[in-house]
């Protein structure tokens, strides 16, 4: 059993929190220790708001996750939607569910892994709420972003003819969470990356501003719950269908190229970007986006399935088979 919290009180903890936040930065009017807080919008802007949970036993486990790992994908997850926007992530308020098992060496590791991204991606934290349970740690995270008036991305405006663009190399984050369940040694470098993939995944803020910034895409949404689920919700929010070719798809670098593709189109939490852009620009999609790998993976096509083009030019119907918390209650 952990230890117990060893706060003398909630005043403790938020006097403790409000140490390790920013004094006053840019747009923040009033910040953590009153009954909310206060920010301002820049004129021309549009506010984007966001909310992601956390929960133990569902979005992590004691045994696997490290508790700066834990804070550090609670925040993660939502500074991704912001970045699925095209838009800037500014402050977030933080609600915490602590188990009453859970320690003060945990409750701060978690939160030094928040604190370690936040200020990575220059977002202050300025609220939020505590509470200790009986039941599994909760983290609720909402993050405020900011974007130009009329530049927000959505994943409404992809076009029959439009290229099909993925972020980084996807089904890493399900590869290292099958690894670190494993329980095996963790020695080659491959292995190593899917882990940290998993355990500490990289918003990709910068991308999506520069696509918004220069009208480049289309469509976007992060890659959160796997390809074939969030390019079926892409395409329905569309009203339209894609073809994809799997010796396109970035794949982990794994011996069975078949397992590979499957971690690829149905793993989540990779937290990458799917965009669609016109054939008219493609060409002017880099190759890299600064150390990020940009790929070109199929084509929107007319309404509504979604197909795979094999190297021995099969087509498979691909059904989106990633994470739903709806459809995995129904099985139970």
């Amino acid at each position: 059993m952990r230890e117990k919290s060893s706060f003398k009180s909630e005043t403790d903890f938020v006097t403790w929190l409000r140490r390790r936040t920013p004094r006053r930065p840019k747009g923040l009017t009033l910040g953590i220790g009153d009954d909310a807080a206060l920010v301002t919008v820049p004129s021309g802007h549009e506010l984007i708001l966001t909310a992601d949970m956390s929960i133990e036993g569902v979005h992590f486990k004691s045994d696997l996750h490290p508790p700066e790992a834990v804070g550090h994908r609670a925040l993660a997850r939502s500074l991704s939607d912001i970045a699925a926007m095209g838009g800037t992530p500014r402050f977030a308020l933080i609600s915490l569910a602590l188990s009453n098992n859970a320690g003060k060496v945990w409750l701060t590791s978690a939160y030094a892994g928040l604190f370690a991204l936040a200020k990575r991606f220059g977002v202050s934290v300025v609220g939020g709420d505590t509470a200790i349970t009986n039941g599994p740690t909760m983290l609720d995270v909402i993050v405020t972003g900011e974007v130009p008036r009329g530049r927000a991305l959505r994943r409404s405006g992809a076009k029959v003819g439009d290229h099909i663009f993925v972020s980084g190399r996807l089904g890493m984050s399900a590869l290292g969470l099958h690894l670190l369940q494993s329980g095996a040694p963790i020695q080659k470098p491959w292995e190593k990356a899917a882990i940290r993939s998993h355990l500490f995944p990289h918003p990709q803020c910068a991308l999506g501003q520069f696509l918004a910034q220069h009208h480049l895409a289309s469509a976007m949404m992060d890659l959160s719950d796997g390809l074939s689920a969030d390019l079926r919700r892409l395409c329905d929010a569309s009203g339209v269908g894609a073809r994809l070719l799997a010796d396109q798809i970035p794949i982990p670098a794994l011996p069975d190229r078949k397992d590979a593709l499957r971690l690829a189109l149905h793993g989540g939490e990779d937290y990458q970007l799917l965009f669609t852009v016109p054939a008219s620009t493609a060409a002017r999609i880099p190759s890299h986006f600064g150390k990020v790998p940009l790929y070109c993976i199929g084509e929107i096509r007319p309404p509504k399935a979604i197909s795979l083009i094999t190297p021995d030019d099969k087509t498979l119907t691909i059904e989106p088979q990633g994470w739903d918390h709806f459809a995995r209650a129904a099985q139970h």
